[in-house]
Parts: C-alpha cells; sequence; structure tokens
C-alpha cells in the first residue's frame, strides 16, 4: 500500500516524531523511506551582504569583501551540509535497526520550494510531515512549511501533531464522510491503517440545517419592504423547514451507509458510523476534542469543491484545530455505482415516471421527500399512492406541480398541525414525526420503539416550574414561548453576534422538532455546546471560560431531582432509564401531573412504571390503528388496479 514514504526532517521534536512514526508505517507496511532536510545556504549568502556595511573598515575593500565571502559560502555551505547529514543520520539509523530500506536527500534553496517539487515530481505513495518545525512557538497551529507544502502537493499527506511516543498514543481513527471521492479513498485508507496498527475506524458526516436559518434571521432586518416580498422569507423557511432540512439529513446519512457498506464489501469491516448537525469542521473538531482519537482522516478537497482546489476550508479549518495526527487524502475513490444507487425501498415504473414530471430543479428534493415518507411508515414500495399520500403531507394541494404555491401551501399546513399535541423524537438523531410513532427512524434508520413522544401540554407545565414563559415572534411571523430560565440561559451568551447565532440555532432547532415551548433544558443544551467551543478557541475569554469550568464541575457532582413529591429511590432509578434532558423532562411532569389527580404525596416505582407504559401502550395503538389502515388501503388499491 505505502511503497514509498517521504519524509522532511528538522531536528524538531515533531520531525522526530514524524520519523518514529514513518519507521512504524515501514515496519508494517514493507516501506522504503526517503529522509530529506533543505538547506539555505544562498539565503545565508544573501543576509551576509546586505550587512556586509557592517564590517570593520578595513574589511571594506573590494579584495577582501571577495575574500571574506568566499570564506564565508564555503563555512556555511559546508555547516549546512553537516547539519543535514546529522538530522538525516538519525532517520537512517532507526531505518538500518529496522531493516528498512533507506534514501537520503540534501536539497539546496527555499524549504517548502524544495520539498514540494520534490513530492511532486517523486512517486511517493505518502507523506509523514510534522505539524511544526524550528520556529514553533506557544501559539502556533501550523507551521509555514507544512501548510505551504500540502497547498501545493497531490500525495497523501499525513501531518503529525502527537508527539508522545509511540507506545504511549492512543485513540481511534476518525474519517470524515462527505460524499466526495477523496473522503471515501480515505476511509479505504484508514481501514487498511487501523487494521495493521490495530486501531478501531469510524466514520462521522455533518450536515447543517442552521446556516440558512441564522442567514435568513440576518438579513430580514436590512432588506427594503419590496425586497422583503421578493425573497419571501416566510415561504422559503418553511420550504426548508418542511422537506429540505430532513433531506440534508438523510442525504449525509446515505453517505455514511455507503461507507459503511463499501467498508463491510471492500474490506469485511464493520463502521461505526455518526451523524451530526451543524457547522461541518466545528462539529468535527467538537467530536474529536471528545473521543480523542489518535488520527483524523480527511478529504483534501470537499463534495463542493472545485478539483483545481488546493484544500477545502473545513479540511483546512481541522488541519490547524484539530489536537491529534491528520491524515489528508488525496486519493479518489468512487464506490461501485449499485452501491451507491441501492435504496432501501423500491420504486415502481409508474412511481418513477411520476416524479419524473417533477421540475427538474426539485425531483431531488420530491424524491428526498418521498423517500423519508415511505421509511418512516414502513413501506418496502413506493407506489402512486404512496407519492400521494407523501405530497399530501408535505406539499398540500399537488404543490409540487406548482412550486409558485408551495410557500402558502404549506403555511397552511403548518396552522393544521399546530393543532396536533404529540411530536416523537428520535432518541439517537433527533429526528422529529409528528401525529404519530414512525415504523423506522428515515434519517438513522432506528426502530420505531426508540421515538420519544412530546407533549406539548407537557412541555408547557415545564415552562410554568421554569418562572412561566413569555411568547415571542421569529424574523418570519413564527411564535415561540420561551420559558424564563430559558431566557436566563441565552443571557449567559455574550452579546452580539454570538447571541444572535445561538438564538437563532435554538429557535432554528424547535422549529425542525415542532415544539413551541423552549425549555430550560433544551435551551442549554445548545447555549453550552457553543460556549464550551468558543471557550476552547479563545483562550482569552475568561467569561466563556468560567461558564464552561462550572458546566463541568456540575456535571461531575451527582444530579438532583427538583420534585414538589417525594420519590422512592426505584422510581427515581427507572425515571433516569428515560433519555436525559427534555425527553426526561417531560416524563417527569407527566407522572407528577398523575399524582397530583391522584391526590398523593409519594411518587413510587408502580406509579411510574405504569404512567410510562401507559404512554408506551397508547403510542403502539395508534401505530397499530394506522398499520391496519394503510394495510387496507394497500389492499383495496390492489384490487382496484386488478
Amino acid at each position: 500500500m505505502f511503497k514509498k514514504i517521504y519524509v522532511p526532517v528538522d531536528n524538531s521534536d515533531h520531525s522526530d516524531a514524524s520519523i518514529d512514526l514513518a519507521v512504524e508505517f515501514g515496519v508494517k507496511f514493507g516501506s522504503q523511506l526517503v529522509g530529506s532536510h533543505v538547506y539555505a545556504a544562498k539565503m545565508h549568502d544573501v543576509r551576509f551582504k546586505q550587512m556586509e556595511y557592517t564590517l570593520p573598515e578595513e574589511y571594506q575593500d573590494e579584495v577582501e569583501l571577495e575574500k571574506q565571502r568566499r570564506i564565508h559560502d564555503t563555512l556555511i555551505t559546508m555547516g549546512l551540509q553537516l547539519i543535514s547529514d546529522s538530522y538525516i543520520e538519525v532517520m537512517k539509523k532507526k531505518c538500518e535497526e529496522n531493516d528498512l530500506s533507506f534514501e537520503a536527500k540534501m536539497p539546496e534553496g527555499k524549504h517548502f520550494i524544495k520539498l514540494a517539487e520534490d513530492i511532486q515530481a517523486s512517486d511517493y505513495d505518502l507523506v509523514i510531515m510534522g505539524a511544526l518545525g524550528m520556529g514553533a512557538v506557544k501559539d502556533s497551529l501550523l507551521g509555514s512549511v507544512c501548510e505551504r507544502v500540502v497547498r501545493r502537493t497531490q500525495t497523501d499527506t499525513l501531518v503529525v501533531r502527537n508527539i508522545k511516543p509511540i507506545e504511549e498514543q492512543t485513540g481511534n481513527i476518525v474519517v470524515g464522510i462527505d460524499g466526495s471521492p477523496e473522503s471515501f479513498a480515505g476511509l479505504k485508507t484508514a481501514i487498511r491503517i487501523g487494521r495493521a496498527f490495530d486501531r478501531q475506524v469510524e466514520a462521522v458526516a455533518v450536515y447543517d440545517p442552521y446556516l440558512h436559518y441564522i442567514v435568513f434571521n440576518s438579513v430580514v432586518n436590512v432588506l427594503t419592504e419590496r425586497a422583503a416580498k421578493t425573497f419571501r422569507f416566510k415561504e422559503q423557511e418553511q420550504l426548508h423547514e418542511e422537506v429540505i432540512d430532513t433531506g440534508l439529513a438523510k442525504i449525509y446519512q446515505s453517505h455514511l451507509e455507503v461507507a459503511r457498506t463499501v467498508a463491510r464489501e471492500d474490506h469485511n469491516y464493520e463502521l461505526k458510523i455518526t451523524l451530526l448537525d451543524g457547522k461541518a469542521f466545528e462539529k468535527v473538531l467538537q467530536y474529536v476534542r471528545k473521543t480523542k482519537p489518535w488520527m483524523l482522516v480527511l478529504g483534501r478537497i470537499g463534495v463542493h469543491s472545485d478539483t483545481d482546489m488546493d484544500i477545502g476550508s473545513n479540511t483546512e479549518n481541522l488541519l490547524r484545530l484539530a489536537p491529534c495526527n491528520v491524515l489528508l487524502s488525496s486519493q479518489r475513490y468512487v464506490p461501485k455505482i449499485d452501491v451507491t444507487a441501492e435504496e432501501t425501498v423500491v420504486w415502481t415504473q409508474e412511481s418513477l415516471d411520476r416524479i419524473a414530471k417533477a421540475p427538474p430543479q426539485v425531483q431531488g428534493i420530491a424524491r428526498t421527500a418521498v423517500h423519508r415518507f415511505a421509511i418512516e411508515r414502513g413501506h418496502s414500495v413506493i407506489t402512486e399512492s404512496v407519492i400521494d399520500q407523501a405530497m399530501a403531507t408535505f406539499m398540500p394541494g399537488r404543490s409540487a406541480e406548482r412550486m409558485t404555491k408551495v410557500a402558502k401551501e404549506i403555511a397552511e399546513q403548518r396552522i393544521k398541525e399546530s393543532n396536533a399535541i404529540k411530536t416523537y423524537i428520535c432518541g439517537d438523531c433527533g429526528y422529529a414525526a409528528h401525529d404519530q410513532q414512525p415504523v423506522k427512524c428515515p434519517v438513522c434508520g432506528i426502530a420505531g420503539d426508540r421515538f420519544q413522544m412530546i407533549d406539548k401540554d407537557a412541555l408547557e407545565n415545564i415552562a410554568l416550574q421554569e418562572g412561566g414563559s413569555n411568547e415571542e415572534e421569529t424574523f418570519d411571523g413564527v411564535r415561540l414561548k420561551w420559558s424564563s430560565q430559558a431566557k436566563k440561559a441565552l443571557r449567559k451568551v455574550p452579546r452580539g453576534y454570538m447571541r444572535r447565532n445561538v438564538k437563532a440555532r435554538i429557535e432554528k432547532s424547535a422549529r425542525t422538532k415542532k415544539i413551541d415551548t423552549i425549555t430550560n433544558e433544551f435551551a442549554m443544551k445548545i447555549v453550552s455546546e457553543n460556549m464550551d467551543e468558543a471557550a476552547a478557541v479563545r483562550e482569552d475569554a475568561p467569561e466563556l471560560k468560567a461558564l464552561a469550568q462550572s458546566r463541568e464541575s456540575a456535571s461531575n457532582s451527582s444530579p438532583q431531582l427538583e420534585s414538589p413529591f417525594e420519590w422512592t429511590e426505584d422510581a427515581l432509578q427507572r425515571l433516569n432509564q428515560v433519555p436525559a434532558g427534555f425527553m426526561r423532562n417531560i416524563t417527569q411532569s407527566r407522572i407528577e401531573q398523575r399524582a397530583q389527580e391522584a391526590s398523593v404525596e409519594g411518587i413510587d416505582l408502580e406509579l411510574t412504571a405504569r404512567v410510562i407504559e401507559d404512554g408506551r401502550s397508547l403510542s403502539n395503538e395508534v401505530l397499530g390503528d394506522y398499520m391496519q389502515a394503510s394495510q387496507e388501503r394497500a389492499e383495496t388499491e390492489k384490487t382496484r388496479k386488478e
């Protein structure tokens, strides 16, 4: 796999770590190693000439100057060559100790230029180089030589940041998947490295449902009334919430599913996958800081990059900030068509003809919407009847055929949906379903019994316990309620852009889940994520660090249940089996409401289990009725066609 590995050396700590890692690679893959140190004799020559005017007067004679120049050139060239020899000798000895083939290179010139030229002109399979060099200082993130070489080459490059001895390095390998051929090639490389070094490999993908909302929220107040009407913010946002955002989640989940299939079929490897939501580099960085992997593997460019791009923006940010080794994949791998196109449901020819009639610019969104609808309701075959049902849900009045009216009709449907009492939240990925419990999550694929029912009345009860609620209007006219404690949580974020950004993310998350009351628990989850990230990046912000430290201290202490009732220990244990956060709060509120109706002062395990089971039974009953009705409709439709 790695027949020839190139290692730039400069005697720095990161260079020494690169040599050690390269030797390990060489041993495991039978590679030839090439060590290179660039020395800049001509640069010293120029500097010497620039300082000649400072020499004593007796050395200012032209003949004497020429003599001094020759002496200087000889000493500098010889000295730098000797230094290069000593740097290279360290790597040479380690290769000899491990019976590895070794080649030394010592070009003269500008460091990054000579390294890039050598890499471009040679057949190296991998470059291993330190993230920092001899010029590194306390606040250095990425050395200039490393950055410039990475930008100018197209060979897979492992940037070494971990300088601990190899035997002390821990962690797995995380691969960023975005659907690009570079990311899939990186996955295949990661699996081979993981097996060689006995390290687990996992894949993560990130989609961003918040960006457009934050942008809309930011520009709505600066547009003229006429421009705002032309842009139609309300219609744009409603279309995103009903179709596009979930479509994005499904697209990136499908990238992960393809990655898992590639790992299984090409490498007989069971791959763990994780879907995250938010800004790509930020969420991957948070995940890396949390899981502490040994290596992060990224495509040099992303799925939206031009082929002549030197490095993608998300990759560049992670290369600078990720606290682990980073492998940049420049190779390309396109999964087999049958793998990429594989669907979990089958489309009839009539349904394919039907979807083909939609305008080209919306066919992708429409197909994703129908697919989501089918998976959620347990259909294995998409017929025209399924399309009719899906369109009635996503685009009432067959508005897919008239996109100019889609916003108005979705708005009308949202008013109808606002009367619905129950929302079901996926316990794994957070996907929200309404009116009925899904058979299967269309985003992450978990079974429907893992969904948690959210009762809007229970949310309002929680808000009352948190000091009441105040209703606010969003930029496009939708009204949301904030509990007093949720508002206090938001005020912990510094004023200005950061607070506006966090507020928009909270609003967007609530709207996506069809929740119209924002509780403290709901708000604090998003506030905490953003504050922790800001504290990690901005060490000069004491207010952010203080909040992060207080949260860490609180998380290390035992959780206290605030309740007007006395809970037995086994009842508390049963309650704590419900996913933490607003889901557990809602369950607690429902149990306490039942206790109040029964006029009891204490809550025991029997009452707790009964309330939880009643909620589950009701959900299953509703789901069963729906499935029976769906089956009857399908049989009727089949009889009609026959």
